[in-house]
């Protein structure tokens, strides 16, 4: 579980993190990186993550046991950066039957590419 002070929430946090963040894509997951925003009442930035999972995915239990993996994998992951970065993870059709190492693979690859 991400704590609240490390989850995206407003839509134009999302919005603007895919639009002016760097991407890496590959065949489970996009992952869109931008730096981390100082927000209201924080005297520093923390790192802040998302995930988008569509009704493309597939049906409600496959999308939130998709979602909680991926909010585990960025919980471990995203601590790790140099400095802090806001990062959106979309997840893709082929994820909802990748198991959680390929994933995580998946995911780390392209953060830690992103964040460059």
């Amino acid at each position: 579980m991400l704590a609240r002070t490390h989850r995206l929430r407003r839509s134009v946090d999302f919005r603007d993190t895919i639009r002016r963040g760097r991407r890496c894509g590959g065949r489970l997951v996009t992952v869109y990186v931008a730096p981390a925003a100082v927000e209201t009442g924080s005297p520093v930035a923390v790192w802040q993550g998302g995930l988008v999972v569509s009704k493309a995915v597939g049906n409600s239990v496959v999308r939130h046991r998709l979602a909680r993996r991926l909010r585990a994998i960025m919980a471990s992951e995203l601590p790790n950066l140099a400095e802090p970065k806001r990062v959106v993870v979309r997840a893709l059709k082929p994820a909802a039957s990748a198991d959680y190492r390929e994933l995580e693979r998946a995911v780390g690859r392209c953060v830690r590419e992103a964040a460059k």
